[in-house]
């Protein structure tokens, strides 16, 4: 039993340190290899600018809308103002809602028509296929041989067309992806942690793949899809919560390229409260699961791709499983711990985990990278750092849920992260009618959870074993603050 004990531990164990040498690679590709690939493309672009002159490529610029009357108005602002000739592009506001949002889209939509700009409002009978239906929907019908695409919470700057578009001038490239920036990251601690997850996310993993051409993901809007692209791959499916993901996949397997572009950024708001933060993050990881289920074993058997990029592939689709791993090894830690304490017959094993402490120098620099380009210095960096590791393990079972109801095909609908349009400290998301306050399962489990690993603390404490400590009280503090943040803004 004690065996199978710690085989069974042994496994996410591995699985994290095999993750966090991946991510080493993505690291020696973003500063090796990046900026040569961005050399190159810049020369091709400048180019095709001149070829081009006054021929403007005709643009479809898709505008998914549910529910979103804090914020609407100002995303259609923002595309309209767009530096770009006006014969040139037109918006689709694909609007699915069913509150007052109907209506503040329709006066919007008369002042933008009255500029000249070609706005059209989008109804459909009934929200099947949800934002994966509404872009299919919306593509049947549009003009423009490129299409972008902006979900609500984004504000896009002025010249995002004009230093997008150019970089389509190689046939075979199908999307061109932005990195996400964002408007309210100082509101709070809870946005601060957000940013600090995403930009390392926006700058070694989708540069660290991009600059050696291996898989990167559109991240479902802040990009341009190439038409054709779309159509090839087979066209927008709402079989998982990822659709933009699952798409990515089949088109990068059908040989077309994708562009990731750091040095534009377009602006976005992140998630104020608990709820919107679990939601986002259970869709983002059911999501991924579901896209392993549906591509992984097509990414494994392409002979055609190399044996890296289908490496890369790999734990790129598979990143969700590290919440899995982590909940599996917090919990397995009191019976490794009380084998430990009994019998020195594994001395061996547990001096070779210690190996594995590696994986937290990989990750520290993951992070240090990308958060030293905010000039915050690094005593800032170690303070956010290890808050963004407890923020994560507290999510660890919430997120565990998501992956494993992917695994297994559990469907359930498209949940929209609610936007509040919160931008400065000043202002406020008490009274959002799409605040959610009701407390799920999921919170009363992880106060269990929480009260579970305080007993673990005790008797470790009792037993002297004080290797995991720190290990402990992470998860103690982690699940402590989500729950924090949960009752606060339920209450």
């Amino acid at each position: 039993m004690e065996l199978f004990i710690l085989v069974i531990y042994a496994i996410p164990l591995v699985f994290i340190f095999s993750y966090s040498l991946v991510q080493l690679s993505l690291i020696i590709n973003y500063l090796g290899g990046l900026q040569l690939a961005v050399g190159g493309r810049q020369s091709a672009v400048g180019g095709w600018q001149l070829a081009l002159g006054e021929a403007y490529p005709f643009v479809t610029i898709q505008l998914p809308i549910y529910n979103e009357l804090y914020v609407v108005e100002r995303l259609i602002d923002a595309v309209a103002a767009f530096d770009y000739p006006k014969d040139r592009f037109e918006i689709q506001v694909l609007d699915d809602s069913t509150d007052e949002t109907v209506e503040i889209i329709s006066s919007k939509l008369k002042e933008i028509q009255s500029l000249g700009i070609d706005i059209q409002h989008i109804r459909r009978t009934d929200r099947k296929g949800f934002k994966a239906g509404a872009l299919a929907y919306g593509m049947k019908i549009c003009k423009g041989e490129f299409i972008a695409i902006f979900d609500a919470d984004f504000v896009p700057p002025k010249d995002f067309l004009q230093k997008t578009i150019p970089h389509f001038a190689e046939p075979n490239v199908g999307v061109v992806q932005t990195r996400w920036q964002h408007l309210n990251e100082n509101y709070s601690l809870l946005t601060q942690l957000q940013a600090f997850g995403l930009d390392a996310h926006f700058t070694i993993e989708q540069g660290g793949r991009n600059a050696k051409n291996h898989f990167i993901n559109f991240n479902g809007t802040a990009g341009i899809w190439r038409k054709s692209t779309i159509e090839e791959a087979g066209g927008w499916e709402a079989d998982t919560l990822t659709e933009d993901l699952d798409l990515s996949y089949r088109a990068q397997m059908r040989d077309w390229k994708f562009v990731y572009l750091e040095n534009v950024g377009c602006p976005a708001e992140l998630p104020v409260t608990m709820s919107a933060v679990k939601s986002q993050q259970y869709r983002w990881t059911k999501g991924a699961a579901e896209c392993v289920v549906k591509n992984l074993r097509k990414l494994l058997s392409d002979s055609h791709l190399s044996i890296s990029t289908r490496l890369h592939g790999f734990y790129h689709l598979m990143n969700s499983a590290v919440f899995v791993a982590v909940f599996f090894l917090s919990i397995l830690s009191l019976p490794v711990m009380l084998i430990t304490s009994s019998s020195d017959r594994f001395d061996v094993f547990f001096r070779y985990t210690a190996l594995f402490q590696v994986s937290w120098v990989i990750l520290g620099c993951f992070y240090w990278i990308s958060f030293q380009k905010t000039g915050l210095g690094f005593f800032e960096f170690v303070k956010r750092f290890v808050l963004f590791l407890l923020f994560m393990m507290g999510l660890s079972f919430h997120n565990s849920i998501a992956v494993v109801e992917g695994w297994l095909g559990r469907k359930t609908p498209f949940v929209r992260t609610p936007k509040f349009n919160v931008n400065n400290q000043s202002d406020s998301w008490q009274g959002n009618k799409y605040l959610t306050k009701n407390l799920g399962k999921s919170t009363w489990i992880e106060l269990l959870l929480m009260l579970y690993f305080i007993v673990v603390l005790a008797i470790e404490i009792y037993l002297g074993n004080f290797g995991l400590i720190p290990f402990h009280l992470m998860l103690i503090v982690g699940y402590g603050s989500v729950l924090f943040y949960t009752f606060k803004q339920a209450s």
